[in-house]
């Protein structure tokens, strides 16, 4: 399915009846579009795979319709609190992924125009809490593909900036690279109608205001995450793939990165990820071709940290000692610890 989790299809989704599947969270981790990194973080996919199902449970208790089922225990599919350990399966419904086609460097998103049902919406919707260092809305904003006004800000953001009220984002989901639209962009290539993308920001916000009050209780910042939705056979939203973990959100606590943000910083500073940077800028598409070496593995030191980070948050936000590790803010200062010390190979 990705980079860091697998699909196992139980039944095919078609266009008029969801399918089947498994999540399968695995313990690799992607930065920066690359796909699977050279190292593998222990526990990981467990910790993901609870972290998930709580949002989900909290978001069915709410009323906003998912696709989740259940998480799978020795072939049962049991809710969170009926687990006796940690697994790294989850079930869910499953809607078709209609693809655009890439016609002379360009997507055409034909296929979603007209009565489509029972499929992934292609777009994914990010909220921002905050402008923290490292966000791409600052390298949009030096290019000039944003203003400040688009944002709804009077001047221009600095890093570490809290938003009086969440600014929504929106891009492409199924394409080479992510690449932002504007929303009117994001009505034509989804097919949807105004009264679909408003219930989209809608649901977004009540979420967002969910994994904020979570975070909060955790003693952390949450500053931006991602959203993903489909669209049922009947033609409803549902929220879809997974959210509030480290990987769909950006989470601080006193400026340390509780994200794999703390693996993007090692990366920063090193040639590869120059290269990633220049090959980008220079062929959108088969940019990875254009990269000549392999990204180094994290020092381990880093890696054991970074999979403590995950483990210890679960812990934390399900209020369950699943996993055998300190506290959250202990790992997370010995980890900023650990990331002003790293020197890139």
């Amino acid at each position: 399915m990705g980079s860091v989790k697998d699909l196992v299809v139980l039944k095919t989704p078609t266009a008029s009846e969801p399918g089947l599947g498994n999540f399968v969270f695995s313990d690799r981790y992607s930065v920066f579009d690359w796909g699977e990194m050279p190292n593998h973080i222990a526990n990981k996919g467990k910790a993901l795979c609870l972290i998930g199902a709580y949002y989900f449970e909290k978001l069915e208790e709410m009323g906003v319709p998912t696709h989740y089922l259940g998480l799978v225990e020795n072939g049962d599919v049991k809710q969170l609190r009926q687990l006796g350990a940690p697994v790294n399966s989850m079930q869910v419904k499953l809607l078709q992924v209609l693809k655009p086609a890439l016609r002379d460097g360009a997507y055409d998103y034909s296929v979603y125009q007209g009565e489509v049902r029972n499929h992934l919406v292609p777009l994914e919707i990010i909220y921002r809490n905050a402008l923290p260092e490292g966000s791409s809305v600052f390298k949009r904003l030096r290019s000039g593909a944003l203003s400040p006004e688009d944002l709804g800000l009077a001047e221009m953001p600095t890093p570490g900036q809290r938003l009086e009220q969440p600014i929504l984002d929106v891009s492409t989901k199924l394409e080479a690279i992510d690449r932002y639209l504007t929303w009117a962009e994001a009505k034509v290539i989804s097919g949807m109608r105004d009264e679909e993308i408003e219930q989209i920001k809608q649901i977004t916000l009540k979420i967002d205001e969910l994994i904020t009050q979570e975070a909060e209780r955790m003693g952390l910042e949450h500053e931006d995450g991602k959203i993903e939705y489909g669209v049922d056979e009947a033609g409803r939203l549902m929220v879809v793939d997974v959210l509030g973990t480290p990987d769909e959100c950006r989470f601080t606590f006193q400026g340390i990165p509780v994200s794999k943000e703390a693996a993007r910083i090692f990366y920063r500073n090193t040639p590869w990820y120059k290269e990633v940077e220049a090959a980008k800028k220079q062929d959108n598409v088969n940019w990875k071709k254009l990269v000549s070496s392999p990204p180094p593995p994290l020092p381990e030191h880093l890696d054991r940290l970074i999979s403590h980070l995950y483990m210890a948050f679960c812990n934390e936000l399900t209020g369950e000692g699943w996993f055998g590790t300190g506290p959250l803010k202990e790992v997370l200062f010995e980890l900023r610890d650990a990331l002003r010390e790293s020197k890139p190979e």
